[in-house]
């Protein structure tokens, strides 16, 4: 079962389920498609790369340092261990299976495997010693070796894509670390390669060979098989099913701590944070009742978190998935996983029932044509080119099993050592992992260019909340559901300065600025430079600049772009846009023009508010009405308009 094929990570207790529904498509598949037979690819012709493996040496070529594409795979050996005869079942491995003895060259136009003989060079794993260290100081520089080979990537033409290290730090106590590059791993290959490391090393300490069942495909038959796939007559219909899902989606931009860089930083950090105990029961329990499984019940949970965070009722969220689905490749170590766009959208007053009830539906479409490979539809739909997030998907979710259950190597227990790798695959991701006694742990991963560990935290624990509120009351509407903490809710209350709103709300902000220059017009209200503006004048420009607006027909539902620098114009400004009755887009001077452009046609914007330095940026991307507040002809208009606070429309 794959470590990353979410929607099958937990057996479901009903016939009927989600699961079994998979299930019964893959077999109907496979027997549709015995002429598509997985056969062993002509050897003597180059070997083509599959399309994830195309990404990947892509992204290779684009950035040859990065690290991102790691796979690393760390383990604490405690026990009596045998060094030479796990270093020959590494070999044995690599022997074994032709993709971790692969070099990607660069031939007439395009990438091609070139395989290299088993042996055709050396494969160590060598030893480090650490003994003669303090306790303290073994550990500080394990982690310094450690870090060391999580930061050196591989040169893909000349390197196999695969390297082990053997940390000693006493007789009975060793690290053990690989690094895949994941052009010829994923989490399923380190399930497969785990198991193969054990039953071979268990032989060659016992004095044996090893006797594993031959191989009858190797990845590079995979690869050139997916390619006339992704050529057939087929495929076209899975295209269109994503083109018609996947429309008009837009950026989930979750609030941050810092504004997003403009290159987005690979730089991670994780959070673990505990659930419930009996919460992994709970949940399987939500799924039985709704037929489905505990991926749909955790990832529509994480779904309605996002859409409270952002305030949208559209959202779209990254998982990964095996593409192991055939029986002749359940046993390959390689690239073979694929990434699918969740989108949940709802109206009116939804509830958690209904979203995972029309979420069972999406899922099992989205399973039915997990054949498009992720770059390929990122391609097909050529989403807004934005270097500072990825494409279709900024949030991520994954439910797997653990992981270390592969390893078995006799006189040893083996544990996760170090198993965070410092980088962040989007800007937040949610990990829940089913532990062998089926409780779950879960993990935030997140872009430390853009949180702080704080934030991420307050995030957990509002997850937590909204997931056992919704297991207990599932018909309630998720407007309704309360996912701040008692504390959290005596900040925005106001609670904790003695402060808290008992009247409700009547007022709006604008109204009560004016409140309050009825108490204090005199009083400074805004400093820019050397000028000074009264909360009185800054109420009279607000008002003339109000009126303006309702003038040219601007009202309540309309939206009005405010681009202007940082300055004595910037509150009246603001303050006039919502005096009219409209709401007020900020529009940031720095931005690139092109970004101006789409922001302001994206939004629907009425009319935009400048100045005439400002005005030539609008130029070519902007065609609507513009208020120049410097322009002769506004200030005239300006003067004469009334001062008097506009009625509320």
């Amino acid at each position: 079962m794959s470590t990353e094929e979410a929607t099958t990570a937990v057996p479901a207790p009903s016939g009927a389920s989600l699961r079994d529904e998979l299930l019964r498509r893959r077999l109907a598949g496979r027997r549709g498609a015995r002429r598509d037979e997985i056969t062993r690819a002509d050897r003597s012709a180059p070997l083509a790369l599959s399309a994830g493996q195309q990404q990947m040496w892509f992204l290779n070529r684009l950035e040859p340092d990065s690290t991102e594409y790691l796979v690393p795979l760390v383990l604490r050996l405690r026990g009596t261990l045998d060094a030479a005869a796990l270093g020959r079942a590494f070999e044995a491995i690599a022997a074994r299976h032709e993709i971790l003895r692969t070099r990607y060259v660069f031939e007439n136009g395009g990438p091609v495997q070139v395989v290299d003989a088993p042996g055709a060079r050396a494969l160590p794993l060598p030893v480090v010693p650490l003994t003669e260290a303090s306790a303290a100081e073994r550990e500080r520089k394990a982690t310094g070796v450690l870090r060391e080979q999580l930061a050196t990537g591989f040169d893909l033409a000349t390197e196999w894509p695969v390297r082990g290290t053997l940390l000693r730090l006493a007789d009975d106590d060793h690290i053990l670390a690989f690094v895949f590059h994941h052009i010829a791993c994923d989490a399923w290959s380190t399930r497969v390669f785990g198991g193969e490391l054990s039953a071979l090393y268990a032989a060659f300490v016992s004095g044996h060979e090893a006797q594993l069942p031959p191989l009858t495909l190797q990845y590079a038959d995979y690869a050139a098989w997916q390619r006339q796939q992704l050529a057939g007559p087929g495929a076209e219909a899975h295209l269109d099913f994503w083109r018609e899902r996947l429309a008009g989606i837009e950026a989930t931009d979750l609030p941050t701590d810092r504004p997003r860089p403009a290159v987005r930083d690979h730089a991670g950090a994780d959070l673990d944070f505990e659930l419930p105990d009996g919460l992994a029961d709970r949940v399987r329990e939500a799924a039985l009742n709704h037929d489905t499984t505990p991926f749909t019940v955790l990832l529509t949970a994480y779904q309605t978190l996002i859409a409270r965070y952002t305030g949208k009722r559209d959202v779209t969220v990254g998982t990964v998935v095996s593409g192991r689905g055939r029986p002749e490749l359940q046993q390959l170590i390689g690239y073979g996983i694929n990434t699918l766009v969740m989108r949940a959208g709802w109206d009116g007053q939804a509830t958690f029932g209904g979203l995972v009830a029309s979420g069972r539906q999406h899922i099992l479409d989205a399973f039915d044509h997990q054949q498009v490979p992720f770059a390929q539809l990122v391609d097909e739909l050529q989403p807004e080119r934005d270097q500072s997030r990825t494409p279709l998907y900024q949030v991520a979710f994954t439910l797997h099993e653990w992981r270390l259950d592969s390893f078995e190597l006799p006189g040893l227990t083996v544990d996760p050592f170090g198993d965070s790798d410092g980088i962040a695959k989007c800007d937040l991701a949610l990990q829940v992992q089913e532990l062998p006694d089926g409780s779950f742990r879960a993990r935030f991963q997140y872009a430390t260019a853009l949180f702080d560990q704080s934030t991420v935290r307050r995030l957990a624990g509002n997850f937590v909340r909204l997931l056992d509120q919704v297991l207990n009351t599932p018909d309630t509407p998720l407007a309704a559901i309360d996912i701040l903490s008692e504390a959290e809710r005596a900040i925005v209350t106001g609670a904790l300065d003695g402060h808290r709103t008992t009247e409700p709300v009547t007022s709006l902000a604008h109204e009560l600025f004016e409140a309050w220059v009825v108490g204090s017009p005199g009083s400074v209200a805004v400093v820019a430079g050397g000028l000074s503006l009264s909360y009185g004048e800054v109420n009279e420009r607000a008002n003339r600049l109000a009126h303006v607006l309702r003038a040219a027909g601007v009202g309540p539902e309309d939206l009005v772009g405010v681009h202007l620098e940082r300055g004595g114009d910037l509150v009246p400004a603001l303050l006039g846009v919502l005096k009219s009755g409209a709401g007020y887009l900020p529009l940031d001077p720095a931005n690139p023009v092109e970004r101006l452009g789409f922001v302001l046609g994206d939004a629907g914007v009425r009319v935009v508010v400048t100045t005439s330095a400002l005005l030539p940026s609008l130029s070519g991307v902007y065609a609507g009405a513009v208020v120049v507040l410097d322009a002769e002809e506004t200030c005239a208009a300006l003067a004469a308009a009334s001062v008097e606070n506009p009625v509320r429309v």
